[in-house]
């Protein structure tokens, strides 16, 4: 998952390169606009994937208990 949101980043990136330099802006400024773009991106990425993963965490962990206490035969 990590690599995907890397490369989607790195993507975001180069794209965000093109964009810029087509507008006549300075190298310098190219480069950190582009540079904060993807570190931004790929944080927020990360956080939504990290959340994403211990949301089905959670569910299939309920899901097992309740399996559980069903095949039992225990009541809450």
């Amino acid at each position: 998952m990590n690599k995907i949101i890397l490369q989607f980043g790195l993507l975001v990136f180069f794209l965000a390169v093109i964009f810029f330099s087509q507008r006549g802006i300075p190298l310098q400024d190219i480069l950190l606009k582009s540079f904060l773009i993807f570190i931004v991106l790929t944080v927020m990425l990360s956080i939504a994937a990290i959340v994403f993963m211990k949301s089905i965490n959670k569910s299939s962990l309920d899901k097992s208990k309740e399996l559980t206490e069903n095949l039992t035969g225990s009541s809450k």
